[in-house]
């Protein structure tokens, strides 16, 4: 099983999980040329997609989706909720609306060797869900665009081998930058985004030893660097009333513009 970050950020989200026979993507939000030049460093083809999870509708999860789509007809899975938001969508352009396939958080699909389970995450959006997916003892998640986390995400994120998590933002530097005081609140609240403390904070409740790979995700451009999420996470883990240090784990920043290195699991 591989994992691998093509691009994560505020500005656009696509991740590959996949095994030697099966392949998919979480998310669309970058342009198809990208995602397809992403797939060939990995050497798999647009055309041998076998899936791709949305987990909103949001454009920075969705803007490579109809491309895509025109050119390979590969399923897409999300949300009836999320399907009905796409399909109102114009700015996707015409793609066979056949291959959206509604899916129910906390029931098990099959993807090729691939088990895929959506749970529900807390987002401004119509019904959005993170994803998990096995391939034999082997499983990944990919976990973001979470107003806050309860136990019910804790649950879902236990005895990970991989994980991607958010890390959007640093709360002092989105209070005190250039947003909007409305946007501000937006990202702040419980339908927003988590923080870097909050990310670390989260990671402590779903440390163990079989965790390979950290990969910190969807950092906000203007309200955080990749320098800064990677040591407020750590300190976070440092700093946790568990026996684990930061240095117990492989921890990264997935980068918006470059692909991160592939986890093999």
């Amino acid at each position: 099983m591989r994992f691998v970050s093509i691009a994560s950020g505020s500005s656009g989200n696509c991740i590959y999980i996949g095994s030697e026979s099966t392949h998919i993507l979480v998310d669309a939000g970058i342009s198809n040329k990208k995602i397809e030049a992403g797939l060939n460093e990995i050497g798999v083809k647009g055309s041998e997609l076998d899936g791709i999870l949305i987990t909103h509708e949001h454009s920075d999860h969705i803007r490579g989706l109809g491309i895509l789509a025109r050119k390979h007809p590969v399923p897409i899975y999300s949300t009836k909720e999320t399907i009905e938001e796409i399909l109102g969508m114009s700015c996707l352009g015409e793609y066979p609306k056949g291959l959206l396939h509604p899916i129910s958080p906390d029931a098990d699909f099959q993807i090729g060797d691939l088990t895929v389970q959506a749970f529900r995450i807390d987002h401004d959006a119509a019904n959005p869900v993170a994803y998990r997916v096995r391939c034999g003892k082997k499983s990944a998640a990919v976990a973001t665009d979470l107003g806050h986390y309860d136990q019910y995400i804790i649950d879902h994120l236990q005895g990970l081998d991989a994980l991607l998590l958010e890390s959007n933002h640093d709360v002092r530097m989105l209070e005190t930058g250039p947003y909007p005081y409305y946007l501000k609140r937006r990202i702040l609240g419980d339908y927003g985004h988590l923080s870097n403390d909050n990310a670390g904070r989260l990671l402590n409740h779903v440390l163990h030893d079989g965790l390979k790979k950290i990969l910190l995700g969807h950092l906000s451009k203007t309200n955080n660097y990749p320098e800064l999420a990677y040591e407020t996470v750590r300190l976070e883990i440092d700093e946790g009333d568990h026996a684990y240090k930061a240095a117990d784990f492989s921890i990264a920043v997935a980068r918006r513009d470059a692909m991160s290195e592939i986890v093999t699991l």
